[in-house]
């Protein structure tokens, strides 16, 4: 093996990716990179390249939520930094660890006007946790490490590394393109001399020694987990064994540790609390536990005389608290001490990971007292499974979205994983399907952000290469990555795609007509999104008619099973499921 003065930087780069144990990294083609992801392919690690920048964030972020380890992308300078802000948002707001690495134009030619030389710290500073500048070789691992700490450490999130072109090739290389590989001549002009002696002392301090011995290099970092205090959960659970109406509402940031849903899990089944799972969380109990509820939770909500909630903030989700009655007793829990106060003090604040907070909590023995209070709560449940279950027996034309949704519901195995980007179809699905095991639902989060689809799908595909990854597209959402079909095709990623097609971005239509009488802007035509995706080698598939819906969903599950990326395109009608539901 070389010494490691003799690696370049991107080779330098890649190893560190191997010692975290990364797998997959995502990328779009740029010369500002290629060192890095050249040398990640001769390291074993899987290259992966989109269509669009955007999508390898996304993909890096469900990576990170489905493991709890970092996500890697690697974009190029300017534009390609740009194009990753809405997703790095996205994944700062769901608190998710990605880490992008970027390339710069050549420390010497910062701010002088190179190709897509911004500065990029400025733009990319108020969208990560971290931002990071490297501007010597030598520190390009240090830098690299204290990006993955801050990724990993105390309230998760994305990070920002800069890595300037001239730091990731070899020395010789860049001695080239800095033009000083050739001694000047004796009779060079003295500018030549001076420009020679600035680059030679440039290159100087940016190259250095070009790497530290292996015995220097940093041990890689991992995650740090924040433990709640035992007086505060002694005090929680004091509160809890007096409630006689308790409900626990568990939320993503419940999730930050992948690794230990299962003993999440176990806690609230220990604890026998009725339980909501929102985000992140759904799927954690499977399918069809007795503790769980999905419906009628502000109703809920508002009749308890206990409310926990572990790792969801008071957000416009929770009417910024109001769906909580204010003589209940309220139990917060989260890393982020700033969400546990976020537009309501609670009764009780927790400062700790939520889902250690709930694994405290549970040792105890569940109340008997809490039986009538299920009762109630389960009644109520049921009217409205009872409810959705006659609306999708409604004529609705072409195809009723609500029969669509639980047709696809009947398909999801114990493996499946469901990755939600749209708005009406998609809310629609969010309460008829039933994730059956924990992680195994992907939505972009409290950002909302449309376009994570095929991002998201392929990061979970990577991960998960035998279980079946629905895609559920609203046929706005499906605008913005429809392009990764090649993406999926090239790289053997299989996933099957539905996109609930009603020509119009309905979720806002909905309320925009009565509200202000016009429908300019939220109209779409009933596009031939299967057509697109066989144009890229994928299997397209339509449906228009209520009776073709389980043949053609059964079907497109074998040829996903057998290889090929899937799109379905269902015309669906418009239904009363989701009126009045616009969010502020």
């Amino acid at each position: 093996m070389p010494d490691s003065r003799s690696l370049t930087g991107g080779e330098r780069l890649a190893a560190a990716l191997v010692r975290h144990e990364v797998r997959t990294l995502f990328t779009l083609a740029g010369g500002h990179i290629s060192p890095i992801v050249v040398a990640a392919k001769h390291q074993g690690i899987r290259v992966i390249d989109v269509r669009h920048e955007a999508n390898a964030v996304f993909a890096a972020d469900a990576t990170a939520r489905l493991t709890g380890n970092i996500g890697v992308a690697v974009v190029t300078a300017g534009p390609g930094l740009t194009n990753a802000l809405t997703p790095l948002r996205n994944a700062l707001m769901a608190r998710s660890p990605v880490v992008l690495l970027c390339g710069a134009t050549a420390t010497v030619l910062r701010g002088r006007g190179s190709l897509q030389d911004i500065d990029q710290m400025a733009a990319v500073r108020s969208h990560v946790k971290w931002a990071g500048q490297v501007d010597r070789a030598d520190d390009l691992i240090s830098m690299f490490e204290r990006a993955v700490g801050m990724a990993l450490q105390g309230v998760r999130g994305p990070v920002a590394l800069e890595c300037p072109v001239d730091l990731l090739y070899n020395s010789d290389l860049v001695r080239e393109m800095y033009g000083v590989a050739t001694p000047l001549g004796a009779d060079a002009p003295i500018r030549k001399r001076v420009e020679r002696w600035y680059l030679e002392r440039h290159l100087s301090k940016t190259l250095g020694h070009g790497g530290l011995p292996d015995s220097d290099t940093p041990a890689p970092v991992g995650a740090r987990r924040t433990v709640p205090a035992s007086n505060a959960v002694a005090r929680a659970r004091a509160a809890l064994d007096r409630a006689e109406r308790p409900v626990l509402l568990v939320g993503s940031q419940a999730m930050d540790a992948p690794q230990e849903a299962a003993a999440l899990a176990s806690a609230i089944r220990a604890l026998g609390v009725p339980t909501y799972l929102a985000g992140m969380a759904r799927g954690l109990l499977g399918g069809a536990d007795a503790l769980q509820y999905r419906h009628k939770r502000r109703e809920a909500l508002r009749a308890a005389d206990c409310v926990i909630l572990a790792g969801t903030p008071m957000d416009f989700r929770l009417d910024y608290g109001r769906h909580i009655a204010h003589g209940a007793t309220l139990i917060t829990a989260n890393a982020d001490p700033a969400e546990l106060k976020k537009n309501r003090r609670p009764t009780l604040g927790v400062v700790g990971d939520a889902d250690l907070f709930v694994r405290a909590l549970a040792k105890g023995e569940p109340s008997a007292a809490w039986g009538a209070w299920h009762t109630a709560m389960r009644a109520r449940e049921e009217a409205r499974d009872a409810e959705i279950v006659a609306g999708a027996a409604d004529a609705v034309q072409p195809v009723n979205p609500i029969a669509l949704c639980r047709a696809i519901d009947a398909l999801l195995t114990d493996d499946a994983t469901i990755v939600a980007d749209g708005g009406d179809f998609v809310a629609t699905a969010a309460y008829v399907l039933r994730p059956r095991a924990p992680l195994s639902w992907l939505d972009p989060g409290v950002f909302g952000t449309l376009g994570v689809g095929a991002g998201f799908a392929m990061g979970a595909r990577a991960l998960r290469p035998t279980g079946d990854v629905w895609l559920l597209y609203g046929d706005g959402a499906a605008g913005f990555s429809l392009m990764e079909f090649s993406t999926l095709v090239r790289h053997g990623l299989p996933v099957i795609a539905v996109v609930g097609n009603d020509g119009a971005w309905t979720q806002i239509m909905r309320d925009q007509v009565p509200m202000l009488g016009d429908d300019v802007a939220t109209v779409l035509g009933r596009e031939d999104y299967e057509g697109v995706a066989a144009a890229l080698g994928a299997r397209g598939f339509r449906i228009a008619r209520p009776e073709d819906v389980e043949r053609t969903l059964a079907e497109a599950l074998q040829v996903a099973r057998s290889g090929t990326p899937v799109l379905v395109n269902v015309h669906i009608g418009l239904t009363e499921f989701r009126k009045g539901a616009i969010s502020l």
